[in-house]
């Protein structure tokens, strides 16, 4: 068959940790998920990982891997995430790439991205060349292949990149229509116009670099993945793959590729279920015999290009005005803010642009005497990003250092590659892709920016905020308050800097609240207590001690000497000392012990400033998870009290409340809200149960519905997936138990009863592996008459049918 069908999902997001921690802190907007990767992987990366295919009825028939059968490119700063926190999606990935293996002729379906989505046409040479070959380390790393493609940033393209990913090894790319110039066949002289998008994209193509090397190109289908990102074509998966087909005219020869490209999150995270159309349409593809699926590689392995291209340079696929998006006001934003500009991108690039050449010969003189070739040496300094342990720093040094580095001067060296590290990340792409700079996505490069800043003075001595702050005055906002990038730095990113005397206020607040416990690791930073004592009288306690803090990523490292008092409600106050001498620091805690043990606070707090002077910490001070939980904790008294008097009142007046709807009477907003709470608290606190009370849950919904009140519908969707997962993995570690069974089919039908947007996916999964396998063996015995066994086979189908997936 000489029709072929490529589908190609871009998958992407920002960075999102904090700098300094080298963790994503908790992000309220992903509610109720902890932050917009988790929520994001909950609603695409995993279910394209297990998509289901529905029958008529709208029950599951199949579930498949949409990563074996297209064609992906996968951020390495996500995958970096997904490898700690979403280790299911991200093994599901590599495993896809391995069977794609099989499937396509021994080209794998996943290709590399240049490393943290930096625009490459606007990137010096030398970032350029990190970028592309941090992105291959880190594919090389993970898919434990070399890749033969190569995502380009939002498609930016430009010759020189080409070059470097082609010296890189890298075969081929994929770009928008309207990014070809003109074409000719291969050994014919002239050149045909193609601009506008009018090229033929069924056919690859070779670009003829300066080099006299060549890079294959693949230019998608433009109209119909427009139609696939905005024009919902994913609502049916049979139109999906119509239209994909349709791109292969009958009136062109020989072999033809209908492929397109859009974003990878576009299934299933901009469109719900859009995974599902995806693995609808290639199944209906597949067995309607109407086109092969394939790859890139094998595609271009079985059809070489017959034609050269040349490529309109600075373009991409976001930006009619090429890469205008990216450093200046062209016009290109989200169409939210009609009367906002962008003057802000180019005054902030500017200033990111004379930062970077700023620390550049810092770097330099920095590592000449440290590292053989700096430059080379940041290259391969992926190699111990990936792999934080002593043997692979050591191995890193053995390679680059000019010497045997003691201690200190191998901190140092990390501390400048750190340096290069943030400075190349503060150019990821959406930090200016969106409407204006105080957008999270610009904040979020700002702060590597700052941590930048930060550890460079620290190494360097020079003062390089003033001037980058006075040039980020240039870049107003178009929000009021927000003033312009100045004022945003002062706003958002000078609070979030930490330095080792911060993570030790961080340690010491925690400490009362640890219940005995003590941490050991905060982000990227290891904790060692080396002693510590507390004192309590009444409500008010007092911790004091040392302990080592240590960065993993540098291995800076110091003791701190701490002393925190927590006077009762949210007043908290402490102090941190660097390196203290031991005998002094006893000295200082006798002082405070004293004090402490005759009730005399005033002088607690005059000890604390006399002694700790400027370094005095709060609950402010607290990293915004662990101030989460703190907070948490301190509230739990007030909150106790208001739900008293929420329950009294919903007690003693639930018959007048019931009269008063009865009579068609609007409940009064204080009736109302009194209800709603005990309601949802109830259910809330029913779901997180060890033991599930079924009929508890079930009373307390029946009373929410009667009185007309709104349930907590996130909430409630993400407790109920949580005691499912747990009751079907306890189903999966013992399947014949009946009792086990009958709970999970009753809870999955009240979950379903609840009409609310209700993930399943790994509830559904495990079910699916059951119906698989313990299924058969136990239909087999209720035929043969087993009693026991035909009431689990009847109970299994119940339940299937309450989670939407077909048993027979």
């Amino acid at each position: 068959m000489d029709r072929y069908i490529c589908i190609h999902g871009h998958f992407y997001q920002p960075p999102r940790e904090n700098p300094w921690l080298e963790a994503i802190e908790l992000q309220d907007s992903a509610y109720p998920y902890h932050d917009w990767n988790e929520r994001i992987d909950s609603e695409c990366y995993s279910p394209n990982a297990a998509s289901r295919i529905l029958d008529q009825a709208g029950q599951i028939v199949r579930i498949v891997s949409n990563y074996e059968k297209i064609s992906f490119d996968f951020g390495p700063t996500l995958l970096s995430w997904m490898e700690e926190k979403a280790p299911e999606t991200y093994q599901a990935i590599l495993e896809a790439d391995f069977e794609s293996l099989k499937t396509f002729s021994g080209h794998g379906s996943a290709i590399a991205q240049a490393y943290n989505h930096t625009i490459l046409p606007l990137a010096n040479r030398r970032d350029k060349i990190t970028q592309i070959a941090w992105g291959i380390s880190d594919f090389e790393h993970r898919f434990r292949r070399r890749p033969e493609g190569i995502w380009l940033p939002e498609t930016a393209v430009d010759i020189e990149s080409l070059e470097i990913a082609s010296e890189h090894g890298i075969r081929f790319t994929i770009l928008a229509p309207h990014q070809a110039r003109r074409v000719r066949k291969i050994g014919e002289r002239n050149w045909r116009d193609v601009s506008g998008s009018s090229i033929d994209p069924t056919i690859a193509y070779t670009l003829r670099l300066p080099s006299q090397r060549e890079m294959a190109i693949f230019f998608y289908d433009g109209p119909t993945s427009r139609a696939v990102a905005f024009e919902h074509l994913l609502d049916n998966g049979v139109f999906f793959a119509g239209r994909i087909v349709s791109g292969l005219s009958p009136e062109r020869s020989g072999p033809r590729i209908a492929h397109i490209a859009t974003d990878g999150e576009t299934y299933g995270h901009h469109h719900r279920f859009g995974d599902m159309a995806l693995a609808f349409a290639l199944q209906h593809i597949e067995t309607s015999q109407l086109a092969q699926i394939t790859n890139y590689g094998e595609f271009l392995e079985r059809h070489p290009p017959a034609f050269e291209v040349e490529i309109a340079e600075n373009t991409s696929w976001s930006c009619a005005h090429g890469v205008e998006r990216w450093r200046g006001n062209c016009g290109c934003n989200s169409g939210a803010h009609a009367r906002w500009n962008q003057s802000w991108r180019g005054p902030l690039r500017q200033s990111l642009d004379w930062l970077r050449d700023t620390i550049a010969p810092l770097y330099e003189s920095g590592a000449q005497d440290l590292l053989r070739s700096p430059w080379l040496a940041r290259n391969d300094y992926i190699d111990v990003v990936l792999d934080r342990s002593n043997d692979s720093i050591e191995r890193f040094f053995a390679r680059h250092a000019t010497r045997a580095l003691n201690p200190v001067e191998m901190t140092t060296a990390l501390k400048l590659l750190e340096v290069q590290r943030n400075a190349m990340l503060m150019y990821t792409s959406c930090g200016w892709f969106f409407d204006d700079i105080s957008g999270i996505e610009t904040v979020q490069i700002l702060q590597y920016a700052g941590r930048a800043i930060q550890i460079a003075e620290h190494l360097s001595g020079e003062k390089l905020e003033p001037q980058f702050l006075a040039m980020l005055e240039n870049a107003r906002s178009n929000v009021t308050v927000y003033r312009d990038g100045r004022h945003i730095w002062e706003r958002s990113v000078r609070p979030a800097m930490v330095n080792l005397e911060k993570v030790g206020a961080h340690y010491a607040v925690s400490s009362l609240f640890e219940n005995g416990k003590h941490l050991e690791r905060i982000g990227c930073y290891s904790l060692e207590r080396l002693d510590s004592i507390e004192r309590q009288a009444g409500r008010t306690r007092m911790a004091m001690g040392r302990v080592r803090v240590t960065c993993s990523l540098t291995r800076d490292s110091a003791v701190l000497g701490f002393n925190v008092i927590h006077f009762g409600g949210h007043n908290i106050a402490g102090g941190v000392m660097t390196n203290p001498e031991a005998e002094s620091f006893e000295r200082i805690a006798q002082e405070m012990r004293e004090a402490f043990g005759t009730g005399d606070f005033p002088q607690l707090l005059r000890l604390l400033d006399r002694h700790f002077g400027q370094s005095v910490y709060s609950l402010r001070s607290l990293f915004r998870d662990e101030q989460r939980r703190i907070l948490g904790i301190i509230l739990e008294n007030t909150l106790a009290e208001a739900e008293t008097v929420y329950r009294e009142l919903y007690r003693d007046h639930a018959p007048l409340m019931q009269l008063v709807r009865e009579m068609g009477i609007p409940l009064p907003k204080a009736f109302h809200t009194a209800a709603e709470f005990v309601l949802n608290t109830d259910i809330r606190r029913a779901l997180e149960s060890v033991n599930v009370d079924l009929n508890l849950i079930d009373q307390k919904l029946s009373e929410a519905r009667a009185a007309g009140i709104a349930f907590d519908a996130p909430g409630l969707a993400f407790a109920f997936k949580r005691v499912l997962e747990r009751m079907m993995e306890e189903l999966f570690e013992n399947p014949p138990d009946l009792p086990t069974l009958e709970k999970l089919a009753r809870a999955a039908a009240l979950a379903r009863s609840l009409q609310i947007n209700l993930d399943l996916q790994k509830v559904q999964n495990t079910f699916w592996e059951l119906r698989q396998w313990a299924y058969p063996d136990i239909r087999q015995r209720s035929d043969a008459g087993d009693a026991d066994a035909r009431k689990w086979a009847g109970l299994f189908l119940t339940c299937g049918k309450a989670l939407g997936v077909s048993v027979d």
